[in-house]
Parts: structure tokens; C-alpha cells; sequence
């Protein structure tokens, strides 16, 4: 009886959507160029996304500047129209390249990069929507992987990672605060509202000037009329400093403890996650082979 073969390593060999051979190569090419930053056509790909990007905000801003639209109107529209019109087809592009579109459209880059230009055709029929392209200031964010590449991925992962281990401690701190905000609302309100002309009108509002009052901001267009009303108001001020350093502590911890690994502009073309580590040959988030 034979020996049974013992099980390895999950392998994903999916080549892309019935490609032919030719069709394969062309793609992967396109694929290298867009995504990866390793190369030197991906990184001038990149550079020049970035400054289309750039471009693209800068004529939104002047836009909307009256003595500049004014006369330069006509102008800058069709700027944006062309920078939308070639981030469409570099969008396009993206999903014909990847092996698994809905993974990409689904992924954070792609629904930012389908932000990026839905807004400017928006704007055929409420011209207002057009304000809101700024979203694709976003896809700045890819500037991490064309300067400087390994630093800034590297230091990337170590703030996620951060993050989502300090995810639980975070969210106690935020029930701490919704809690204490609730309290000092409605004990404003109970001890102010009585007194003629107070802005103390509803718990709802008292709890607005208690979360206005707690972290410290200070509006000042409500403000406590009586003595405890008054000192209450102290309390939430001081606990509003002794607080607000809770979170940049817990924070700034796991960052200290995180293990930081070089890691790559990589993109792994099964799942989209990029930031793999620099010896990595499988995803660790989807077990795919990376290319």
C-alpha cells in the first residue's frame, strides 16, 4: 500500500480569468506597472498618478474661489474633466489587470479610486457634487510606496498593527467618556435649566456643552449661570486634561512594543494587501503565492 503523500503548504494557482497565453503575459505586465512600485516603469507610473492627483485637487480648490472661476472657469473644468476621464481609464485598467476584480472594487484603494471620479460625473446633474472629488486626496496615501518605499510601508504596519491591538483598550476608554458625558449633560441640565433664560433647554444640549466642555474645546455659546453649575463645569474641565493623554498613552505603548520587520511595496494579486515582508512568498492574509 502506498505511502500517503503528507499535506504541504497551500498553494493558489489561479492564473487569470481564461486568459490566453499571450493575453497573460500582457496582463502581468500591466499588472507590475500599476501596482508594484519596485520597478521603474511602476514607480513612474505612480509619480505621475501622484501629480495628476496633485493637479486634479489644486484646480478643485481654485475652482471654487469666485475671482478665479470667473474668468478661468472654462478652463479648469476641462482640466478636471481630462484628469477624470484618465483616472477612469486607469481604473479600468486596474480591474483588467488583477485576477479577482471584485477583491480590488471592494479593497480600500478601490473604493477610493471609484470615489475619485464619480463625483465629477455627478456633477452633470448637481454641479455641487463636483466639491467632493477632493476625496481623491486620498490616493495620496500611495506616496508611501514610491519615496523612500521600505521606511515608510515599514512604519505603516508598526501604526496598524498598533491600532488593531489597541482596538479594545480604546473602545472601554469611549464608553468611559460616552458615560461621563451623559452623567455631567444631565446634571447640568437639572441644575440650570430652572434659572430664566438658560441655554440648558434639554439633556441633548446639556450634553452637547458636556462634550464640548470635556474635551476641552470651548465654544463658549453655552455656559453655566450658577454657583454648582459652575463648579461642575470646573470638574469637567480638569477631568478633560487629566483624559485626554489616556489614549496617546495606550497608543504610543504599542507602538513602542511592536515588532517592526522590513517589509515591501508588494501587492499581493489574490487579496490586493500590500506591506508583505521582504522574504514573504505567500500572503498572510489569503495564503496566495505572491509574484
Amino acid at each position: 500500500m502506498p505511502a500517503e503523500t503528507p499535506p504541504g503548504p497551500r498553494v493558489d494557482r489561479a492564473e487569470p480569468e481564461a486568459a490566453p497565453e499571450g493575453a497573460a503575459s500582457w496582463r502581468q505586465k500591466l499588472y507590475e506597472v500599476i501596482f508594484e512600485a519596485d520597478t521603474p516603469s511602476g514607480k513612474l507610473f505612480d509619480v505621475l498618478l501622484l501629480l495628476a492627483i496633485f493637479i486634479s485637487v489644486i484646480v478643485l480648490m481654485l475652482e471654487s474661489v469666485e475671482s478665479i472661476r470667473d474668468p478661468w472657469g472654462i478652463t479648469l473644468r476641462g482640466i478636471e474633466w481630462t484628469i477624470t476621464i484618465l483616472f477612469t481609464i486607469e481604473y479600468l485598467l486596474r480591474i483588467l489587470s488583477v485576477r479577482q476584480p471584485l477583491r480590488y472594487c471592494t479593497s480600500f484603494f478601490g473604493v477610493v479610486d471609484l470615489l475619485a471620479i464619480l463625483p465629477t460625473y455627478l456633477s452633470v446633474v448637481a454641479p455641487i457634487s463636483r466639491s467632493l472629488a477632493t476625496i481623491r486626496v486620498l490616493r495620496l496615501v500611495r506616496v508611501f510606496r514610491v519615496f523612500k518605499l521600505g521606511r515608510y510601508v515599514d512604519e505603516s504596519q508598526v501604526l496598524l498593527k498598533a491600532l488593531k491591538a489597541t482596538q479594545a483598550k480604546i473602545t472601554v476608554f469611549l464608553l468611559v467618556i460616552v458615560t461621563l458625558v451623559l452623567v455631567m449633560g444631565a446634571l447640568v441640565y437639572v441644575i440650570e435649566s430652572p434659572e430664566p433664560g438658560s441655554k440648558f433647554t434639554s439633556i441633548p444640549r446639556s450634553v452637547y456643552w458636556a462634550i464640548v466642555t470635556v474635551t476641552t474645546v470651548g465654544y463658549g455659546d453655552m455656559s453655566p449661570q450658577t454657583v454648582p453649575g459652575q463648579f461642575l463645569a470646573a470638574v469637567a474641565m480638569i477631568l478633560g486634561y487629566a483624559i485626554i493623554i489616556v489614549p496617546s498613552g495606550i497608543f504610543s505603548a504599542e507602538i513602542i512594543m511592536s515588532r517592526k520587520t522590513e517589509v515591501t511595496t508588494q501587492t499581493c494579486p489574490h487579496c490586493m494587501l500590500e506591506g508583505h515582508e521582504s522574504d514573504a512568498q505567500y500572503c498572510r492574509s489569503c495564503g496566495g503565492q505572491l509574484e
